[in-house]
């Protein structure tokens, strides 16, 4: 059975195998022939690959030599048009970049058939009235072109071979984009104008499409957009007339509009760059009144916005640049677009302030103009810089600013007839003064009203509408345009009367004129409320800068732009919208434009206010608020009020200090250094002196070793000329350890500052200010405070600053000579200053430059010391409430006369003395009527251990000022007893006390009286006792 099975299953199995390999030999050979097919296609395939590359090879051999062998005999015989045409269709069919020479001759060749003259047969433009080669010879034209663009796009204009090539190209571009030149329309050709112009006109609008305008931008930038322009005027020309040509041709539509301002107009400094160098494209610019048409366009703002975004940042700027180039160069069409005109300027300064960054950052760029960026700035833009910062500057520049401005300079300001100076002395040695009071007199502002608060012009008006959007406009400049910030500001106030003519505007608004209006401004969010402010703004920043750079003869003898009574009445208008500001609580929220506001009306009111510290114009009380009460102030100052703090930060002035104002000083926090000092003194026998040290013999000990530091004889501290004020000596440094000495000295000021003890100590008010930090403001003017210098110094700077000739003849340098002990030492006040002339043109930064080099950069090592004393112990916020002049009264204290009826009033009597006793009638008597000011202020000293009185009166001497009646001598002294009381009340002695001498304490205030019997015994030996300047121990 199982034999059988075996027997019966093998064939089965060997059939079912063969069938299996037979199956894989059938797909394997069918493999084998698909493969042999597909490598016989690929050889066929590769084969005609290889014959139609030779072939190919062959007929660009074919046609190149042809093409070589046509032009070989180049200028020898006279090709006709057709000829040219199939050679440069065959030259097109094969065209690759190594043909850029047979190109180049192939353009020269049409273009010399183009000058032949009366051989129509010859010109190239024939072919497109032949019937069949019409359409063919467009499409050849635009090809011709259009690689004639390509090439123009990579060209370096500034390689001379290039600009060969430029010139050829652009010939190309201007001959066959215009009928002007065709002389196939001369003559009986007239009548074929209108249909070849249709043709050109054909042709530009393929250029377009293609990108036409962007070749011309990359070309104007390569040749332009460098320090020392590339392109010539015959290829400037081109450039610019085939930029207007489509333009033109389309009736000025919006669309190559667009292109146009995108493209042409935001290359830097182009404006400049034509009117320089083909005044010609300037006359056809004027004569199709491209700039109205420029500024209707804009005048859509939709269109403003596509125009500024495709350009981002910096090419706006240079398009800003490029339009007040030409606003300026026609002032007609300024002054009647005004109003579009300044809109658009607007809203492109606003759009580029997007870009500009407060700090730099990794993703910030510097950019010479708009600063920190947040854009790559090319190396072509940092090369136009300058002429576009130029084009800027016709914004600020006279003509523009007499144009935009015209409503408010045409005010008439009411005069009234001056009245002539007296005229002083003839002789020749007053010449100079007669010419100095005929130069004032014709300056002066005097001879017109003054300007007040009037008001009665509707706000709403066209007019008022105007004058607010033209200083949003510059207010837009001041904020956008950074880096030139100064000389915006600069321009704004180089006409004398725009701003007192502004000013009278501002008076003339609402019903009741200015500061009522701007008030309710503040409240309000609206546009017209937001231009109003921004007047306002523009207003203050500019007057800022005017008073900063006028030196004090300009503002108080010439009064240049505004009377000093107008300077009272704007400070005025200016202290109380601060303090409406920060009262009414609306600085506390601000931000923003609302922020920017009140620091420009804040940073005018304190030059104002910082100028009249300095030289009064001012009534007494201008500055304080009547309707502000100290103590309401002070109370809300211990609850933290946010108001409260911001009033005593920005104006302190307001507060009337006569009352509590510098007690507020002497209530801040202590630092440790600011603990008790013990304090003995060693009499010049070796002995100690007797006493016990209860702040008072500090205070002495303070004020003696202060009086020897700023003794100008140790050389820490010079004089200054005329009125003999303290600063640091610039030769300080002859002291081994001057600088520590510095600190320490600051450290003893900051110390009697925090005790309120006065200290005879008269500072410059230079550097008074620079303790107090006013040198890092935005309102400080060197040249402000060089008087308090050297006045005559200043008087010799100022006159070359109005030196009417060249002061390049005077000889001076940008450097300073200064005698050194002996020793000639120059000084650079630049680097390498010596060798740099002074002129006309830097002569006012030579002035603030010598200016800032006296009075800070000599001293500044000093000056930076002394300051690291003082602030280790005067926090210099504490000091932001009080003016340079006020601080000085600070440390010195009041150099009025001592008030004995103030100090009689608050003298408390010990020992039997009472105020009808006849000894304290003869003291009183006797310092009032027999001792001189000097002697009373010793006697000050002797019974206090300071000169001066306390700043608000002898209420304030802490402990009170007190005299005692004493009957031994100081060290027998046990104190008061029953019996010397009464001895003393009743005037009964235990001996004549004639021998002894008046006494003090100082620690306590307090005068240690015998009971003298006579009147002029106690004279003398109160008059003997008080010169020999000793303390405990004359009894």
């Amino acid at each position: 059975m199982c034999s059988f099975d075996h027997e019966y299953s093998s064939p089965l199995c060997f059939t079912q195998s063969s069938k299996s390999e037979f199956l894989d030999k059938a797909r394997q050979a069918r493999e084998e022939r698909k493969g042999y097919k597909a490598r016989d296609r690929a050889a066929t395939l590769i084969q005609a690959l290889v014959r139609r590359f030779l072939c190919r090879c062959r007929l660009q051999k074919q046609i190149r030599k042809e093409v070589d062998d046509l032009f070989q005999d180049a200028g020898t015989t006279k090709r006709n048009a057709l000829s040219i045409f199939k050679i440069a269709r065959k030259l097109l069919f094969i065209f690759c970049q190594d043909d850029k020479l047979r190109f180049e001759k192939l353009c020269r060749s049409i273009l010399g058939s183009m000058d032949v003259e009366n051989e129509p047969k010859v010109w190239y433009v024939s072919l497109a009235l032949s019937k069949d080669l019409t359409i063919p010879w467009i499409k050849q034209i635009k090809d011709l072109l259009w690689i004639s663009c390509q090439f123009l796009k990579k060209l370096k204009p500034d390689i001379m071979q290039d600009n060969k090539l430029v010139t050829l190209y652009l010939t190309m571009l201007v001959t066959f984009t215009d009928t002007s030149t065709w002389k196939i329309v001369r003559g009986k050709g007239e009548a074929l104008r209108p249909a070849l112009t249709r043709i050109c006109e054909n042709i530009m609008g393929h250029l377009n499409q293609k990108g036409f305008y962007s070749i011309l931008q990359i070309l104007l930038t390569n040749g332009l957009a460098r320090s020392r322009p590339s392109l010539t005027k015959g290829t400037l020309t081109a450039v610019f007339t085939l930029a207007l040509r489509p333009v033109i041709a389309a009736h000025f539509s919006d669309n190559l509009l667009r292109s146009l301002l995108i493209h042409i107009m935001s290359v830097p400094a182009v404006v400049s760059h034509i009117y320089t160098i083909t005044p010609e494209c300037m006359t056809t610019i004027q004569t199709h009144d491209l700039l109205r048409k420029f500024i209707l366009f804009l005048s859509c703002e939709e269109q403003c916005v596509d125009i500024c975004v495709c350009l981002e940042g910096s090419h706006t700027l240079c398009l800003l640049g490029n339009l007040i180039h030409l606003g300026y160069l026609n002032e007609k069409v300024l002054e009647e677009e005004a109003n579009h005109f300044v809109t658009e300027l607007t809203d492109m300064l606003s759009y580029c302030q997007r870009y500009v960054s407060q700090k730099k950052s990794n993703l910030t760029h510097w950019h010479p103009v708009l600063g920190w960026f947040s854009q790559t700035v090319d190396y072509g833009l940092n090369e136009s810089m300058p002429l576009v910062t130029k084009q800027l500057q016709y914004l600020w520049g006279m003509p523009v600013i007499r144009t935009l401005f015209s409503d408010v300079l045409s005010k008439k300001l009411e005069t009234q007839e001056p009245t002539p100076p007296p005229q002083p002395t003839t002789s020749q040695n007053n010449l100079p003064v007669k010419s100095l009071f005929k130069r004032a007199f014709q300056k002066s502002a005097s001879v017109r009203n003054i300007l007040k608060p009037v008001g009665g012009r509707r706000v709403d008006s066209a007019e008022v509408q105007k004058v607010c959007s033209i200083c949003v406009l510059y207010q837009t400049a001041l904020t956008t345009l950074t880096q030139i910030r100064l000389q915006i500001l600069t321009g704004l106030t180089y006409l004398d009367d725009l701003l007192p003519k502004l000013w009278a505007f501002i008076c003339e608004l609402g019903p009741q004129g200015g500061l009522k209006l701007f008030i309710e401004c503040l409240n309000n969010d609206t546009e017209e409320s937001k231009q109003l402010l921004a007047m306002l703004m523009l207003f203050c920043d500019c007057s800022r800068h005017l008073i900063t750079i006028l030196d004090d003869i300009e503002v108080y003898e010439e009064q240049i732009s505004f009377k000093t009574e107008e300077l009272v009445t704007i400070s005025s208008f200016l202290n109380t919208f601060v303090y409406k500001m920060v009262w009414d609580g609306i600085l506390e929220n601000a931000k923003g434009e609302k922020l920017d506001l009140f620091h420009s009306v804040h940073g005018w009111l304190m030059v104002l206010y910082e100028r009249d510290c300095r030289r009064r114009f001012s009534p007494d009380d201008n500055w304080l608020r009547k309707d502000l009460k100290p103590s309401l102030l002070f109370q809300e100052l211990e609850k933290g009020k946010r108001r409260a703090q911001l009033l005593l930060q920005y104006i302190p002035h307001v507060i009337p200090h006569k009352n509590d104002g510098y007690d507020q000083l002497r209530r801040l926090p202590v630092n440790s250094i600011k603990g008790v000092i013990r304090v003995k003194f060693v009499n010049d026998l070796g002995v100690d002196e007797a006493g016990i040290d209860q702040d008072g013999v500090f205070k002495e000990f303070l004020e003696e070793i202060i009086k020897k530091v700023f003794n100008p004889a140790l050389n820490l501290f010079k004089t200054t000329s005329g009125n003999e004020r303290l600063y640091p000596s610039p030769t300080s440094y002859i002291h081994e350890n001057h600088l520590q000495l510095f600190e320490f000295v600051g450290k003893m000021l900051g110390k009697a500052m925090y005790e309120g003890i006065v200290v005879d100590v008269p500072f410059a008010s230079f550097f008074l200010g620079q303790v107090m930090g006013h040198h890092h403001s935005t309102f400080y003017s060197s040249i402000d405070e060089l008087p308090s210098l050297d006045s005559e110094f200043y008087k010799n700077l100022t006159s070359i600053k109005r030196y009417d000739g060249d002061v390049g003849d005077l000889g001076l340098t940008l450097s300073y000579d200064e005698d050194v002990m002996g020793q000639l030492v120059c000084h650079e006040l630049i680097p390498g200053g010596k060798t740099m002339p002074v002129t006309n043109e830097n002569k006012i930064s030579y002035i603030h430059l010598m200016a800032h080099f006296r009075m800070h950069t000599q001293i500044k090592e000093q000056t930076a010391a002394f300051i690291r004393g003082f602030r280790s112990i005067i926090n210099p916020e504490w000091l932001h409430m009080f003016s340079t002049p006020e601080v000085q009264r600070l440390v010195s204290g009041d150099n009025a006369e001592i008030d004995l009826d103030d100090l009689k009033k608050h003298t408390v009597y010990y020992g039997g003395f009472h105020s009808s006793h006849r000894v304290i009638i003869w003291l009183w008597d006797i310092l009032s009527s027999d001792f001189s000011s000097e002697e009373r202020a010793m006697f000050l000293k002797f019974v206090t251990s300071c000169s001066r009185p306390p700043l608000l009166g002898f209420a304030y001497l802490k402990p009170p000022f007190s005299i005692r009646c004493v009957e031994v001598s100081d060290d027998q002294d046990t104190g008061d007893t029953l019996g010397s009381v009464l001895r003393g009340f009743f005037t009964i002695r235990k001996k004549e006390p004639g021998g002894r001498l008046p006494t003090s304490s100082t620690c306590f205030n307090l005068l240690k009286l015998p009971n003298y019997s006579k009147k002029s015994i106690l004279r003398d030996k109160l008059r003997y006792a008080i010169s020999m300047n000793t303390g405990f121990e004359l009894s």
